[in-house]
């Protein structure tokens, strides 16, 4: 069941051409995951203890508050704090031992459940991504098509690259996103720029030409940080 929740088509994330590929995947599986535990998968045994064990970071858990089932997130948070009252504040240790409150506290704090799901199925949906660009010339094709990456994706996918593909495939692979992200940024700058001019009194009426400026701020917010705000 898992791998079937969050299996998507390369298609389903590339033939848009809008954006960035892997943020449009990162954020569909994101949306698959918290329907899937918010569903009929909030009762499956191997999904509740992992849901117990992580829990939720602060954006998954606001994210999951906004769906309508309650109940599910209700049940799920009271196992969740049953096992943080178990293994983490129960016990004599002090704050200095190896197993301290403070270092059980810290890392239920760390993890998501969320989260990891993602992690895992982004690795493998990347491993997908790196075969396909090594072996069919369609899909390089494609990937060259691409409006831009977002810069912390862009650093995720060239940082694996010399270990997911030959030599010759990663020079080409590292080349062509480089391409790809400066073509968007030297964009985005101009749009940034005239964005400011804007505000100079000379620029000012009913005729002022904003270009493709007015959302450059929330686009170069998403472009730094790959989140857009929601």
């Amino acid at each position: 069941m898992k791998e079937s929740i969050y299996t998507i088509p390369v298609s389903e994330v590339f033939e848009p051409k809008c954006g960035c590929p892997i943020c449009i995947m990162r954020d569909t599986l994101e949306k698959r995951c918290i329907e899937y535990i918010m569903g009929a998968a909030m009762m499956e045994p191997d999904v509740r203890v992992e849901t117990n064990r992580l829990g939720f970071c602060k954006d998954h858990l606001s994210m999951m508050l906004k769906q309508r089932n309650r109940l599910s997130l209700a049940l799920m948070l009271q196992t969740h704090l049953d096992e943080v009252k178990k293994n983490a504040l129960n016990g004599k240790n002090s704050l200095f031992d190896k197993n301290s409150k403070v270092k059980k506290i810290s890392h239920i704090n760390s993890t998501c459940y969320v989260c990891d799901s993602i992690d895992w199925a982004l690795e493998r949906m990347l491993d997908n991504i790196y075969g396909l660009y090594e072996k069919e010339s369609s899909f390089r094709e494609l990937f060259l098509q691409q409006e831009t990456l977002c810069l912390p994706h862009f650093q995720l996918i060239c940082g694996l690259a010399p270990q997911k593909l030959q030599k010759r495939s990663c020079d080409e692979f590292v080349k062509v996103s480089t391409e790809l992200v400066t073509k968007y940024i030297n964009e985005l700058s101009g749009d940034i720029s005239h964005f400011c001019k804007m505000f100079d009194y000379r620029n000012a009426g009913e005729g002022a030409d904003w270009g493709n400026s007015k959302d450059s701020v929330e686009r170069a917010s998403w472009f730094l940080t790959s989140y857009q705000a929601k």
